[in-house]
């Protein structure tokens, strides 16, 4: 009876270890699965269309959110000093890899770590910020695609004369919080090829935003541009709405600005530009090091025409401008 009593309690022990063994096996699957660490410094509901190029990327290449990785986001809302505190709440999550969608993003994540992959699909003059060594050869832990090309700023220019040709005063919203300084010299340098007095309408933050548009006003400028930036990506209804109660032709660099409201963009698809980014992050999970996988480029710049923007500005928009245009919004 004391043996068969041994025997039992051996039984019940190892029969509890089976039954713990499916448990620890999925617990240690469950720790294997990669976390894409998200950055953003816009607020969720105003980046939807760019998250969705990238989920859409990602289950193109057979990677599904849930089976294949899970993702952390944190948003900034338009505020680009909180990139610090939000990408070390993220590493504190040990992800696999972080996806900071913006360089004054990527550039924070990188301080606080000179080792995890990060890839970004907005890179902006990443060699100046000391982000990668050269485009083909990034060297370091962040890699991506660029989304501007050289000539960028000062072709939105252009347009801003073929819109209103006799423009001799031209406002440059700007934000110079962002760090991000590429733009402003080169629209600079094509302001002063073509004779038209710039106008800087700097900002630092959206409270900043209605003191800019008067700084415009006051210098009686006649239309203006505004710089690419993640924090007035954020804010485009209300710049549109700035621009419309100004009565100010503003050329843009994104789409999503037209989108809201905005009269003119030039410049590259944003989701188009995340979804292509999605082949990094993938190649990263399967061991590739962001050091080897070049950097890419925009494939394609895109001109968006509001007409309705223009018929509330008493804008005529002339037929060259509307012949070129990849979209005009009736």
């Amino acid at each position: 009876m004391q043996f068969d009593r041994v025997k039992r309690r051996e039984f019940i022990t190892l029969l509890g270890g089976a039954a713990a063994w499916p448990l620890a096996a999925g617990a240690q699957q469950a720790a294997k699965q990669p976390l894409i660490a998200y950055l953003s410094v816009v607020s969720r509901e105003r980046t939807s269309r760019e998250i969705g190029g990238f989920l859409r990327g990602l289950h193109e290449l057979d990677y599904v959110e849930g089976r294949d990785f899970d993702i952390a986001y944190r948003f900034a809302d338009g505020r680009v000093d909180r990139s610090g505190a939000l990408a070390a709440e993220l590493l504190s999550l040990k992800p696999s890899v972080m996806f900071a969608v913006v360089t004054p993003a990527a550039v924070a994540a990188k301080a606080l770590t000179p080792t995890l992959p990060i890839v970004c699909p907005l890179l902006a003059d990443p060699i100046g910020f000391g982000l990668i060594a050269s485009d083909a050869h990034p060297g370091g832990n962040v890699t991506g695609v660029r989304f501007r090309i050289d000539g960028l700023a000062g072709k939105q220019l252009e347009y801003v004369l073929q819109i209103v040709p006799d423009a001799k005063k031209v406002g440059m919203l700007v934000n110079v919080a962002s760090g991000v300084i590429i733009d402003r010299q080169e629209a600079e340098a094509t302001a002063q090829k073509l004779g038209v007095e710039l106008i800087p309408a700097e900002v630092r933050a959206p409270d900043d935003l209605d003191q800019a548009f008067h700084t415009m006003a006051g210098a009686q400028a006649e239309a203006a541009v505004a710089l690419v930036d993640g924090m007035m990506f954020n804010e485009r209804a209300r710049i549109a709405d700035l621009a419309a109660t100004a009565r100010l032709p503003v050329v843009y660099g994104f789409r999503d600005h037209v989108d809201a409201g905005g009269l003119i963009s030039y410049g590259v698809n944003l989701a188009a530009n995340f979804h292509r980014a999605a082949t990094h992050v993938v190649k990263i999970l399967k061991g590739a090091k962001p050091a080897d996988l070049p950097v890419e480029f925009p494939s394609k710049l895109e001109l968006v025409v509001n007409l309705k923007a223009a018929k509330a500005l008493g804008l005529a928009i002339p037929q060259a401008v509307l012949t070129f245009a990849d979209e005009v919004i009736e």
